[in-house]
Parts: C-alpha cells; structure tokens; sequence
C-alpha cells in the first residue's frame, strides 16, 4: 500500500479507523488501547480499494499514528507467536485434538480490535486462540487452555475451539461449522434491546459461507435492523476445499443480496480497521452488514492437515513475500522513521520471551479434578445423581 504523506495532526472523529464512539452509551475505551495521542507522528496510507454492494464504500485513505503502529505490529507479532507456539506444542503431544491457527490472519482480528470496543460483542469460530488475545485474553489463558489447565480461559474444560471471555463480551469459538452465526445475531439482539450503543459480530469462514442458517439469522437481522456484522473471514479454503470448487458464487460481501455488504484486503490491518469502523457506524443506524475479509492461513486447516496436498507451497510464499500482515506494517514503521530495524527486532525477542515464559506458566497448572465434570451441568442439581466414570460409581450433584 502506498504512503501519501506524512502529517502531524492527531486523529480526528466519525469514520476515521481506530476512534472509538463518543457516544456516553458506548465504552470510550477501546477493545485495545490503540487511539493515538495527539503529539503522535501521524500518516496517511491508501489501502486498497473496497468492493461494495448496496452501500457507498469507505474511503481507501486512512490515518495512522506512530504509536497505533507499533501497538498492531505488537499485537500481531504476538498471534504470531503464541501460534508458532501452539504448533510445537501439538507436535510434542501436548496439546490433544483438534487445534486451528491462525497465522498468517493477524490483521482481521488486530483490525477489528482496533475499531471496536469492550461493548462490542464477538463470537467466531473453532479458530479462535486470537480472538481471545484481541478481547484483553492472555497468552497464559490461552495456551493453559489448550494444555487443558484450571488457568486456561475456559478453565480447561474446553480446549482449542473454546476460547471465552464473558467480560469482554468474546462470547466463544465454536466447534460446529456455522452454528455460531445465528449466536451471533442473537447478541446483535440483545444490544439493540438494551440499547447500549455495541454491536455483535459474528464470524465464519468460506466453508460456512454455504450454511443455510447463515441466511435465516441474516433475514432475522435485516428484518430488525440488528446492529450486527456477518464476517466472512475468507481464507480461501474451505478444510481442503478451494473457495472456487465449494461455492458457485465466491464473491460473499454480495451475497446478503438485501443487505449491503463490503470487501476488505484482511492482510492490511489499516484496512480492515477502517470497514470496521465504517460498518459499526452503518449498523448501529441501519441494521446488518455482510463482509468479507480477504485474507489468507499459513497453517493447514488444523494441525491434521499439512496445508500443502490442495495448494502448492509457491503459492504460500507467495503471500507471506507479498502480502504478509506484519511485514507490511513494518515497513510503514521503517520507512517513515517510526522505528528502526534493532528497535522492532529488540521488541520481537521481548514478545518471543514473554509467550516462551507463558507457555512454561501454563505446563505448571493443574489439570482440572475430575469431579469437576459435574459442576455446570445443573445450576441448582435438587439432589440428582449421575453415573460416574465407571457406571457403577453414582456422583452426587
């Protein structure tokens, strides 16, 4: 992407990516502390254009500070290498199951992060250890999670695809294809009756995209004018699938038909914080959005899956050469004199220490006690008793 000039104003309101709502309904604190302050360094870079349908698009020139840009390179550094981490953890049999990354994605997740705030809800899907980040998770939540520890985000009991932090409003990654979107339209619902100012997103995957009960939740949506954004994340294979076989129409931001929807480049964060913003502000007076981040996984579908029978390895580097999200905003960061190269490498092995002193963190933690199963089955048991592990074992609850 291009730099267009270099300035020293500080960011300004409305659509301007990064500024959260001044709304007093609204939290002012964004979902990460991203705003800028205003003796920042300032640029304006042209991001790439956005595909529209049924709506005016965003303007490709946005605004970013100097701080803002090392928080994003931060942050996706980070995703980047709690994921390293999590895949030498599954290769040493430490982590069981199922287990999707999602390296190479960094910029939706930071992007989104950035235009949204603690109000916002969010749900996804199984590939969800970075959603967890961006929502103010830990990386000793998530990898005590996937070691399947008490301190994990979700105590333990629910392991890769089931990150969670009520908090924050991260209502969860999901196990069954689809199944989160009409969750996700649900809490759209519930923050347009509460009338607090937030708005749901709700996340899939172009695999998803074909799931009928996307377009029931989408016509329930439009119906109400729910403040809700139905994302895409399209990576461009569905498990082992390419967009072009599984999907006769793979341009997805078109397909609310109704409802209008935006294409994003979801390997530029800059670019995906600035349809966000623009979304939210559209949903929150209109109803729904559909979009489409297009973006791209280094890992295969899950750890299962070596990611280079359907799709040739050129082809992967390709997009780490090209198109890769961190180094992008590394170059805006040295070629505008924001940052050196020894400065971003000495902040590179800072995070690389802190995930390494994490995932030792999350090793020390208990395993849950397996009497512990029968706690969230029943608020209030009345007495009943269950089977145990072993049927002739009876568990009080």
């Amino acid at each position: 992407m291009l730099v267009a000039r270099a300035a020293r104003s500080g960011l300004g309101s409305g659509l301007l990516p990064g500024v959260c709502s001044a709304s007093a309904a609204v939290q002012t604190q964004c979902a990460r502390d991203f705003a800028s302050k205003s003796s920042d360094p300032s640029i304006e870079v042209k991001v790439r254009d956005f595909g529209a349908h049924r709506i005016e698009p965003p303007s490709t020139t946005v605004t970013a500070t100097k701080s803002e840009l090392l928080g994003y390179f931060e942050l996706m550094y980070k995703m980047r290498r709690m994921e390293i981490a999590s895949d030498m953890l599954y290769k040493s049999k430490l982590i069981r199951g199922f287990c999707h990354l999602y390296d190479g994605q960094e910029a939706c997740m930071v992007g989104i992060g950035a235009a949204t705030t603690d109000t916002d809800s969010i749900i996804t899907s199984y590939r969800d250890h970075c959603t967890h980040l961006m929502k103010k998770g830990t990386v000793v939540e998530v990898m005590a999670e996937l070691l399947g520890r008490v301190d994990g985000a979700s105590k333990g009991y629910g392991g890769s695809m089931h990150m969670y932090k009520k908090d924050t409003n991260f209502y969860g990654g999901n196990g069954i294809v689809g199944a989160q979107v009409p969750l996700g339209a649900g809490l759209a619902f519930a923050h347009k009756y509460r009338d607090d100012g937030g708005i749901a997103m709700t996340l899939y995957g172009d695999g998803a995209a074909n799931q009928g009960q996307l377009f029931e939740a989408l016509n329930i949506a439009a119906l109400w004018d729910l403040p809700c954004l139905f994302i895409c994340e399209n990576n461009h294979y569905g498990m082992g699938t390419s967009e072009a076989r599984g999907s006769k129409s793979h341009t997805f931001y078109t397909r609310g038909d109704y409802a209008p929807g935006l294409k994003v480049d979801g390997m530029d964060v800059l670019a995906v914080k600035q349809a966000i913003s623009y979304a939210k502000e559209y949903a929150l007076k209109h109803g729904p959005v559909v979009m489409e981040l297009d973006t791209y996984r280094y890992h295969g579908h899950s750890m299962s899956d070596p990611g280079s029978t359907y799709r040739t390895r050129d082809e992967i580097s390709q997009m780490r050469t090209q198109r890769d999200p961190l180094e992008h905003v590394r170059r805006l960061l040295l070629d505008n004199n924001f940052a050196d190269a020894s400065e971003l490498k000495k902040l590179e092995k800072t995070i690389k220490k802190e995930v390494d002193n994490a995932v030792a963190t999350a090793k020390q933690s208990s395993i849950p006690d397996p009497a512990d199963l029968w706690k969230t089955i029943y608020r209030d048991p009345l007495g009943a008793v269950v089977k145990g592990l072993d049927s002739s074992v009876k568990v009080q609850l």
